[in-house]
């Protein structure tokens, strides 16, 4: 499993981080993880003939942004973040939007949206019902 931190900006110059919200039919991280990775490693696959893990860190999804940076969070059922992993070297909008279209041409997820990630943090937040239940 994949941590992800939140950055605050401090240590990248206050560059504004981006992540990219997305959905599809995965019941779990790991499956979201591996629609995310298992089409660029089969690309990589056919241009090198080989993989290793470490080659993670070589596969461009998009101009600065390697297959190996990014992780997957779970936000609810169908619904995951996918961000760097990297607090030195956060998606920039730029980059998220980059990432966005490397995997529309994909096609393994049915909806994607990027967003500031801490917007993005603040409307799941928002959205979720209070733990507590209300007795009407």
């Amino acid at each position: 499993m994949i941590e992800l931190a939140y950055s605050t900006g401090e240590s990248t110059g206050n560059v504004r981080e981006y992540c990219l919200i997305v959905e599809g039919a995965y019941l779990s991280e790991s499956d979201a993880e591996h629609a995310l990775r298992d089409p660029f490693i089969e690309d990589w696959v056919d241009q090198t003939g080989h993989f290793k893990i470490h080659n993670m860190n070589e596969i461009q999804v998009t101009a600065g942004v390697t297959l190996g940076s990014l992780g997957v969070v779970m936000l609810d059922e169908r619904l995951f973040e996918i961000a760097s992993t990297d607090a030195q070297h956060p998606l920039t909008e730029l980059k998220a939007k980059g990432v966005a279209e490397a995997l529309k041409r994909q096609d393994m997820f049915d909806e994607i949206e990027v967003k500031p990630r801490d917007e993005a943090a603040e409307s799941l937040q928002a959205e979720s019902p209070p733990d507590a239940e209300s007795s009407d």
